[in-house]
C-alpha cells in the first residue's frame, strides 16, 4: 500500500479498494465502473456531525440515483459498530463501509487518515 501525505486531487484516478459494509457485504470500488461514486469519509460512528452526514446521504438517495451516483460512508469503525449505528440512525439503503483493518487502510490510500 502506498500511503499519501496529501488528499487525492481532482482528476486523479481513485485507488481501488474492497471493504465490507454494515451488513457484511463486500463493496469493491472498481465494480462500480460506469457509475459515479461519492466516498463520504467520516471520523467515527456515534458522533453528532457524522450521524447527520450519513442521514443526509440516506435522505438524498433518490437524488444521487438520478445522477447515476452511489454514495457510501466510510470510517475506521468495525462492521458490528457500523451495523448498530446504521440501525440506530434508521439507515437502510446507504452503505456504511468499515475501514477497520488494516486500520484506516483506505483513508491512508486517499491521504485522509489522521493519526491523532
Amino acid at each position: 500500500m502506498e500511503e499519501r501525505n496529501t488528499p487525492l486531487q481532482p482528476g486523479e484516478i481513485a485507488p481501488d479498494f474492497t471493504l465490507s459494509d454494515q451488513k457484511g457485504s463486500e463493496f469493491k470500488l472498481s465494480s462500480m465502473r460506469g457509475k459515479r461514486v461519492l466516498l463520504s469519509f467520516h471520523p467515527l460512528a456515534w458522533t453528532g456531525v457524522c450521524a447527520k452526514q450519513m442521514q443526509a446521504l440516506e435522505s438524498h438517495k433518490g437524488a444521487f440515483a438520478a445522477l447515476n451516483t452511489e454514495a457510501v460512508g466510510i470510517s475506521v469503525d468495525s462492521v458490528p459498530t457500523k451495523k448498530a449505528w446504521a440501525d440506530d440512525l434508521g439507515i437502510k439503503q446507504t452503505r456504511l463501509l468499515s475501514d477497520f483493518w488494516p486500520h484506516g487502510y483506505v483513508a491512508k490510500l486517499y491521504g485522509l487518515f489522521r493519526e491523532k
